[in-house]
């Protein structure tokens, strides 16, 4: 099973928000690279495999990247509601999310972009061991 591995200029290409060289070295987006790992396996195999796998990697590299960086710059990373000027006051309020995942993935374009992704290579579900025609409305041989 092959794994796949971090590639920084094909990922500065494809996210040019993430092009600086000095606001983003290399070991940095290698170490957020490790960390999307941890949710999103490079182990090439299954629904999700090749490039849909490795665009899966990156966007959640540039989902934790891009939290991080709104995080250091004091940004909110949720939606926001209402924001006060005087006495600076800010109201944010939950994306429409099942889950706390959803949640925090629509906290940035990427993850979005991520969900999406997830959804539509996820959306038919995956059926692991049994007999095959409990995968279908027919039994093996064409009979009901």
């Amino acid at each position: 099973m092959a794994i796949i591995t971090f590639d920084i200029p094909a990922f500065r290409l494809a996210f040019p928000a993430f092009a600086d060289t000095g606001k983003y070295p290399g070991p940095t987006l290698q170490g957020y690279w490790d960390a999307a790992c941890c949710y999103v396996s490079p182990a090439d195999y299954g629904w999700l495999h090749g490039d849909c796998r490795r665009r899966a990697l990156n966007l959640m590299t540039a989902h934790l990247t891009q939290l991080s960086t709104m995080a250091a710059s004091g940004q909110p990373t949720g939606v926001g509601q209402s924001a006060t000027v005087g006495a600076v006051s800010v109201s944010m309020v939950p994306p429409p999310a099942k889950s706390g995942f959803q949640y925090w993935l629509a906290s940035t374009p990427y993850g979005m972009q991520l969900w999406a992704l997830l959804n539509v290579k996820g959306a038919g579900g995956l059926y692991v061991g049994g007999l095959p025609e409990k995968t279908a409305f027919r039994k093996v041989g064409g009979i009901f």
